[in-house]
């Protein structure tokens, strides 16, 4: 399986107990949802890019989205402590279908973003799953420009015309513009002596 036909199921964190258990924290929105996930496939810290499936004896939901895993084949916690910080990943064909003005994050890389009054800005390149919320990086006059993905600033997808339309606040691209820079013109300091008066070099 490649990574890109994939998304992000959560990450693994400590192991739990003596038998094999790891702590998973889930980024999905149900955890009840995958009660009976037969199989994951994951991203070893020590092997990046490269997917390997195992299959899923135990999942135990418990709150905050963190989950108690049982992967076949770890019964100790010895065998278990290299899955600390793995990545967990199930096929992209896996995600249910959304309505027509949803999207899937990975669905929208290469669209463009179209303000409500500024029209076009730039291009979506990539998206930032933080705890407090998600972030869209847009390409705009060459500086990336973070959206907070929430509902008053994000509002819908059009897949056909591959874009993103977005109300976003006043004043939000200003904040990542450079600054002007000083007027070229403008002679830069020099606390040397001028070059008419200096003195001339020693010749060998």
């Amino acid at each position: 399986m490649n990574i890109d036909d994939c998304y992000q199921l959560g990450s693994i964190g400590k192991t739990h107990g003596l038998k094999g258990f790891v702590t998973a924290f889930m980024d999905v929105d149900d955890l009840d949802d995958y009660r009976t996930l037969k199989a994951v496939y994951l991203e070893m810290p020590t092997a990046p890019g490269k997917l390997t499936e195992y299959a899923v004896e135990k999942f135990q939901p418990h709150a905050d989205n963190r989950a108690l895993l049982k992967l076949k084949g770890f019964d100790t916690i010895e065998a278990a402590e290299p899955l600390r910080n793995a990545k967990l990943y199930r096929p992209l064909a896996e995600l249910p279908a959304l309505d027509e003005d949803q999207f899937y994050f990975h669905d929208v890389i290469g669209y463009t973003v179209v303000d409500e009054k500024l029209g076009e800005l730039g291009t979506v390149e990539t998206f930032y799953e933080m705890p407090q919320q998600d972030l869209m990086g847009m390409r705009y006059q060459g500086q990336e420009i973070l959206i907070p993905v929430v509902d008053e600033l994000v509002s819908h997808a059009d897949k056909e015309g591959k874009k993103v339309f977005v109300n976003l606040p006043e004043g939000l691209l200003d904040v990542y513009l450079t600054p002007a820079s000083r007027d070229k013109d403008e002679p830069d300091e020099f606390d040397g002596p001028e070059l008419d008066d200096a003195e001339p070099a020693d010749q060998k």
